[in-house]
């Protein structure tokens, strides 16, 4: 498989002069002009996330992906993720179809639990149902996602469908990742379910993220499962400018900003800002640096981890737009050739 690199988003809402927040609606203007400059360097993926935060205000991925799906014309787009639990698949799939019949062959769609439950209270349901509800929603958006006619009774579901038809239908059915932050019974309900798996890295190491790849690919191949289809992408945060230093002073101040304000409002301490400035190292899982640095990093990750796409958080904490679109120019004109050239010459 070729190897893929891009960039993923939740919303950015912008610092305004005295430092006080401005309007979210920018904010989902920036992500849509950073997809469009995405796909004119040449990225593979953007990946559009959710969150219900003034600071993240992406809540609704899937009508973004519309938007981009019309203004676009080669990048893949995704949900990264679409919160399964407080959503409803069948709604879920209907948007995602209508972007695929837009963008044919582009659209996909990472599905996970969510990485916390500020959502359940906004949508009405009871946070002590949060395994079940991802279990039940992730099997019925596979059911729709196989075929027009479903048929199904799951536990979250108050009638059962019989022979129900959904509509829209994309062309082909859609490429539908598990998303994790690394749980291990996450790795093997992938497995179970024969789907691609999406890990999504906040800390730790290039070594132990290998074991996830080791882990997932003994399952699956144990479950008789096709070899070629044992596929695993990387979603971290990251940055690239133009000089090491100039990332990392960067990335380090608007990321520890975003960490601070998000987990604040979840009630949550922050990390120490030390303690990310240690994760920004090669022994580190956030990507930051130069064009060469980062590629280098990538590569390294590749040769443990076997992963066909790596995807970057640029857009944290109010960082400037500029800067933002500054990075994905880099990415697309020195991150990824280098990549593939290096790929390439193993």
């Amino acid at each position: 498989m070729t190897f893929e690199l891009g960039v993923y988003s939740f919303g950015n809402t912008p610092r305004l002069a005295d430092g006080s927040r401005g309007p979210t609606a920018q904010a989902i203007r920036d992500v849509l002009e950073a997809i469009k400059l995405a796909d004119e360097v040449g990225l593979d993926y953007f990946g559009v996330g959710e969150h219900h935060m003034r600071a993240m205000p992406l809540s609704s991925p899937t009508a973004l992906l519309n938007a981009a799906a019309a203004s676009t014309s080669r990048i893949k787009l995704s949900t990264a993720v679409s919160v399964l639990s407080t959503d409803d698949p069948i709604r879920v799939f209907q948007q995602l179809a209508t972007a695929a019949a837009i963008a044919p062959g582009r659209i996909e769609t990472v599905a996970g639990r969510g990485s916390s439950t500020i959502a359940f209270p906004l949508f009405d349901h009871d946070e002590h149902d949060y395994d079940m509800l991802y279990a039940s929603k992730l099997e019925l958006l596979m059911a729709v996602n196989g075929g027009e006619n479903v048929s199904f009774n799951g536990p979250h579901r108050k009638r059962p469908l019989q022979n129900a038809t959904v509509f829209p239908r994309p062309d082909e059915p859609l490429k539908i990742w598990l998303g994790t932050g690394g749980s291990p019974d996450s790795v093997y309900r992938a497995v179970e379910l024969g789907l691609p798996m999406f890990l999504g890295i906040l800390g730790g190491t290039p070594e132990h993220w290998a074991q996830y790849g080791r882990a997932y690919r003994a399952a699956w191949a144990q479950a008789g499962h096709p070899t070629e289809q044992a596929d695993i992408a990387v979603a971290v945060h990251g940055f690239v400018a133009d000089t090491g230093d100039k990332a990392r002073a960067t990335y380090l101040d608007y990321e520890h900003r975003m960490m601070a304000e998000g987990m604040a409002e979840l009630g949550r301490p922050a990390p120490p800002r030390t303690d990310r400035a240690a994760a920004f190292g090669s022994d580190g899982m956030v990507f930051v640096g130069s064009p060469r640095e980062i590629a280098d990093r990538i590569l390294h990750l590749h040769s443990l981890l076997g992963h066909t796409r790596q995807i970057l958080q640029m857009d944290v904490g109010g960082m400037p737009q500029r800067d933002f679109l500054r990075g994905i120019e880099l990415l697309g004109a020195k991150v990824l050739p280098e990549i593939r050239t290096k790929l390439a010459a193993r």
